[in-house]
């Protein structure tokens, strides 16, 4: 029997046998729930696009704290250009660039257990927001951003002590990419004060934090650089978090970071002092200064960060001689309805207004979220991401942007999904533009 058949004949079982196990077991946290997704996509292969019908099978499990999502997508055409049925063979067979790994671990969109925060926190597949301590290292790092062209799976495993009785101690570790084990960190914290017993003091957190990419080119050549083989990129630093206000009215926190880099021969420092919570349970703020030295770059690993590691990687190194210099970063945001309106902004840049050099212009990154049930059949997300921002209009212009949006229209069990991405590619200049348009199914 083939593979494919073995997988078709294993959620056919799947789909009659496990509903009723949800249904029996309801009372007890266990839920099933599965989504058929079938559509069309456009796909860059090489130097062209191809555009492929799709069929994706997504199947979700959850027990309590633990959370299990599959993601089986094919992609076939009925006429190859030779009249010929054709699959991609590229979602299932390996090459000289796709390891056995880099193929079938995929298949897992995440495996979850609790959630950031809790005193024992994993997940593994697709993650959107790799954080480590206060985000000044990594912050909200993502390996999505090469999808559905590549999925990557990623790992985060935070543990406290508190899990154990012994809430002094703690550790938070992440890998954005299991098969290659490139962007990889880990944080060390201690709480000195809690045996004190004194309020405010007693949750002051201490951390030591190490992160590393050691395979910069790993997702495509070095050429602005001309770096044919980049070292690994390693960053440390120190910090530490202070909650002054915690209640559902206000949350204050104090918050600071210190952080060196050595990639281009001497050790570059940086560091962020900064104040930030929440407000009436559904307002974010935040506001920091910023003292970043010559060649060093402030979060480093961000949300985007796979679309820009060579411009990083030239500062990182030296070569583009970037000046240190003093800046800001303020950041707000919004949640209501449960979570079915959020939105969310930050922006940073140089206390230098006149300043020419794009690392310390502003750079702006925005997300908006409609959910299910606000608006009669629609739902929606947008994202946006603007770098070197020198005066208004540039807020608006695609150049240095990454733009990204979902619109949704939900019948019955049915939903029809329009996806658009747009990258600013900033090694030749040229748009990467993935369209998507399908019908899902909500089967339970």
């Amino acid at each position: 029997m083939s593979l494919l058949r073995k997988i078709f004949l294993f959620l056919i079982i799947t789909m009659l046998v496990l509903p009723a196990f949800s249904e029996e077991g309801a009372n007890s946290g266990f839920n099933f729930e599965m989504d058929i997704e079938i559509g069309a996509e456009s796909i860059n292969e090489e130097i062209t696009e191809v555009s492929y019908q799709m069929v994706s099978i997504n199947p979700d499990f959850s027990f309590g704290k633990i959370g299990i999502g599959l993601d089986l997508t094919f992609h076939y055409r009925f006429d190859d250009g030779n009249g010929n049925f054709d699959f991609r063979e590229e979602d299932w067979t390996t090459n000289s660039k796709r390891t056995l790994l880099d193929v079938y671990l995929p298949i897992f969109r995440y495996i979850r257990y609790g959630h950031k925060g809790d005193s024992l926190y994993g997940k593994i597949g697709s993650i959107e927001d790799g954080t480590l301590g206060n985000g000044f290292i990594m912050g909200n790092y993502s390996n999505t951003n090469f999808l559905p062209e590549l999925r990557m799976t990623g790992l985060a495993l935070d543990i406290d002590g508190s899990l154990f009785n012994f809430p002094y101690v703690g550790i938070e570790t992440f890998a954005g990419n299991l098969a290659k084990m490139d962007v990889i960190g880990t944080r060390l914290y201690v709480r000195p004060l809690t045996s004190l017993g004194i309020p405010i003091i007693e949750d002051l957190q201490i951390g030591s934090t190490a992160a590393f990419d050691r395979e910069p080119d790993s997702l495509f050549d070095f050429t602005l650089t001309g770096v044919t083989n980049p070292k690994t990129v390693s960053i440390y630093g120190v910090d530490f978090k202070q909650p002054i206000i915690a209640n559902n009215a206000i949350s204050l926190a104090l918050f600071g970071d210190l952080a060196f880099q050595a990639g281009s021969g001497t050790t570059n420092a940086g560091g962020l002092l900064g104040v930030g919570g929440q407000l009436i349970s559904f307002i974010n703020y935040g506001l920091n200064a910023l003292i970043l030295g010559d060649n060093f770059v402030p979060f480093y690993f961000d949300s985007a960060y796979d679309l820009y590691r060579e411009v990083k990687y030239d500062i990182y190194v030296g070569n583009a001689g970037i000046s240190g210099y003093y800046g800001w970063l303020a950041n707000l945001g919004f949640t209501f309805l449960d979570g079915m309106f959020v939105f969310n902004t930050s922006i940073d840049g140089s206390f230098e207004n006149s300043s020419n050099d794009p690392s310390k212009k502003p750079h702006l990154k925005s997300v908006f979220i409609i959910g299910e049930g606000l608006l009669p059949g629609f739902f929606f997300d947008a994202s946006y991401d603007k770098r070197n921002i020198s005066d208004w209009k540039d807020l608006i212009s695609q150049t240095d942007a990454v733009i990204g949006a979902n619109i949704n229209y939900k019948t019955g069990p049915a939903v029809i999904t329009l996806g658009y991405d747009l990258r600013y590619v900033p090694e030749d200049g040229s748009w990467n533009t993935t369209s998507k348009l399908s019908t899902s199914i909500s089967l339970y």
